[in-house]
């Protein structure tokens, strides 16, 4: 298996990390659980205390790092700065938070003492993709050393540049070394390290194929999975809405990280009344979109991250047309080298096709009628997915009731769906299982531990 960072703007190969040997994954699992039995036997305020180190890190070099993620995925340069600063606001979020969120929990009983306390696991194995490479880790990582975790991180083989820098600003700001180590591994090798007794706990984002799969081994070998996988958020549309600010979040969702987000709107759902008023101001917005070297500046979308990826997408687009999906809107204007897909929008989207049943992993949107509000929310759950949803309306009251109505992990109103370190975020169905964030992220990875005194 090859570990490579190939720019997909110039599409050069700029960097490549040598694959390490079983012997040499054995060996680092082995040294991260020797060094998490040191790390777990500190004071929950001596774990915490590189964290706003670990934050400031981040800031000061964030240019850098996020160049890093920049030319190895092609994101826009302005929202890998984005990413790095949401993951120096995680640290703090926890260094504030964690020591609260582990503390014992007293429970009155008959007995002279009883009480819950969080005790770590061990290793915890970080199985991460390439779309939001800093922030994927993070937002697993962070709360597991906090509760005394260290963590085996296999990253996605096109980002071993942000692996390895990942690997260095957590030694750079204070943490034992080994306590988060980066593995060039394959698949076989990861199999078999879930099946050691090295490895407590797995964390995987990825797509669905990943994580059946590696569910399916850490089941065999029953091992704590934390499952974050795709989506094909709704953005649910009624007449109500302020349609304005609604089309403008709406193209945000959908384009931010060239489309490349499973927690992104990408079936947009909007009632009748306003269909074609929404279908037409939407269009608009996304025919604006600057597409470009997403290192310069004023940049909206930059290349997809991998060649076989885009191709992949216009394999999609080009099933869901022969299925009767109709390209409504789509840029011809595409720079001449680069693994670039245009920005498109699809109409007359029905399910059966792959706009309407798949997750497709880029700047593609599908805009659905709905007859009316109950045939939105049906639209909205008729999925496999069930990781988020975008419900627009100016009736608190109507939000109120629809809520419980819409089966996922994440209901936003008059917003766009987001990762918040103080909220559980995760998914239901083929979108995972588990929650990362907030006290729910940080109490994933910890044994739950009952004592009572007599």
């Amino acid at each position: 298996m090859s570990f490579k960072s190939i720019n997909p703007f110039t599409e050069e190969l700029i960097f490549e990390a040598a694959p390490h040997s079983t012997e040499e994954v054995n060996s680092i699992a082995r040294s991260a659980a020797n060094i998490q039995k040191e790390w777990k036997n500190l004071g929950i305020k001596e774990r915490l205390e590189p964290l706003s180190r670990l934050a400031s890190v981040l800031k000061n070099d964030k240019n850098y790092l996020a160049a890093t993620i920049t030319t190895e995925m092609g994101k826009p340069l302005d929202q890998s700065i984005n990413e790095i600063e949401k993951c120096a606001w995680l640290c703090e979020y926890y260094f504030e938070n964690a020591a609260s969120q582990l503390s014992k929990v007293d429970i009155e009983t008959d007995a002279k003492e009883s009480y819950v306390r969080y005790d770590p696991l061990g290793v915890v194995l970080a199985i991460m993709p390439w779309n939001f490479p800093f922030w994927q880790l993070f937002r697993a990582a962070v709360p597991a050393i906090c509760a005394g975790n260290s963590v085996l991180l296999k990253h996605a083989a096109n980002v071993p540049q942000s692996s390895i820098s990942i690997e260095k600003v957590f030694t750079k700001a204070g943490f034992p070394e080994g306590l988060i180590s980066n593995i060039f591994a394959d698949h076989d090798q990861i199999e078999s390290i879930i099946a050691d007794d090295v490895v407590s706990a797995i964390t995987l984002t990825g797509s669905e194929k990943a994580g059946s799969s590696i569910g399916s081994i850490a089941a065999k070998n029953i091992k704590k999975c934390v499952m974050e996988l795709g989506g094909n958020d709704a953005f649910i549309m009624l007449p109500d809405a302020d349609m304005e600010i609604a089309v403008e979040k709406a193209v945000k969702s959908r384009m931010q990280n060239n489309g490349q987000s499973c927690i992104a709107a990408k079936r947009f759902i909007a009632h009748a009344d306003i269909y074609d008023e929404f279908l037409e101001m939407f269009t608009q917005k996304i025919s604006e979109l600057k597409i470009g070297d997403p290192m310069e500046k004023n940049i909206d979308i930059g290349p997809i991250a991998r060649d076989d990826l885009s191709y992949q997408i216009k394999v999609q687009i080009n099933h869901s047309e022969l299925k009767g999906a109709k390209v409504h809107w789509q840029n011809e204007n595409l720079p001449q080298k680069g693994f670039f897909v245009s920005p498109t929008v699809l109409t007359n989207v029905k399910k059966g096709t792959p706009a309407f049943d798949e997750e497709i992993f880029g700047p593609i949107a599908s805009v659905i009628k709905a007859k009316n509000e109950d045939e939105a929310i049906m639209l909205a759950n008729d999925s496999v997915y069930g990781l988020g949803a975008s419900l627009w309306t100016a009736d608190e009251d109507k939000a109120t009731k629809l809520i419980p109505q819409i089966n996922t992990g994440s209901v936003m109103v008059n917003t766009i769906v987001k990762s918040d370190p103080r909220m559980p975020f995760g998914g239901i169905k083929r979108s995972g299982y588990g929650r990362e964030l907030s006290s729910y992220g940080i109490h994933e990875f910890v044994n739950i531990k009952s004592v009572q005194r007599y």
